[in-house]
């Protein structure tokens, strides 16, 4: 699952991590392009030492520039992190965004709720905190599933610190 509890330290805190899933690691992604390069090539092989070879070759380079493209913007666009952190005093949430400035949120331990909203928001199974006069969303990136449990994680979570 793309976010972990990380190790308390101490009995009344905890930390959360979220991140993006990446389906495709840093070697996958030099393989695909190779692999895609290799064959895109292949119709090429019989034009070899021919004029047309050169009309053609631009074209092929476009389109695995713009493949490299594509797939780096969205590698750098997975770089979102999100931390929750829980103290008997605050939760604070930080999302560290890939492209522009961090934005934080902030209350008292007392007032955050978690909720699930199955319909009526960007994605089914929608969870947000609310407190401190504000709602913000947690996971939005997350599948289905994912949200789910993480809005049960975070009621069992968000109690203890109330007290």
């Amino acid at each position: 699952m793309p976010y972990r509890w990380l190790p308390r330290p101490s009995p009344n805190e905890a930390e959360l991590r979220l991140w993006p899933h990446e389906s495709l690691p840093p070697r996958g992604y030099a393989g695909f392009l190779l692999a895609t390069f290799t064959l895109a090539t292949i119709p090429l092989y019989p034009l070899l030492g021919t004029v047309l070879l050169w009309g053609l070759l631009p074209f092929l380079l476009l389109a695995l520039g713009g493949l490299w493209y594509a797939l780096d913007r969205n590698h750098r666009d997975c770089q979102l992190l999100e931390v929750l952190r829980v103290t008997p005093d605050e939760v604070s949430l930080i999302r560290h965004n890939p492209r522009g400035p961090d934005q934080n949120w902030a209350c008292k331990s007392y007032w955050a709720r978690p909720h699930l909203h199955s319909e009526g928001g960007p994605v089914p199974y929608y969870v947000t905190l609310s407190g401190g006069g504000r709602e913000v969303e947690i996971g939005a990136f997350l599948s289905e599933d994912e949200r789910r449990a993480l809005y049960e994680d975070l009621s069992r979570q968000l109690p203890p610190a109330r007290g």
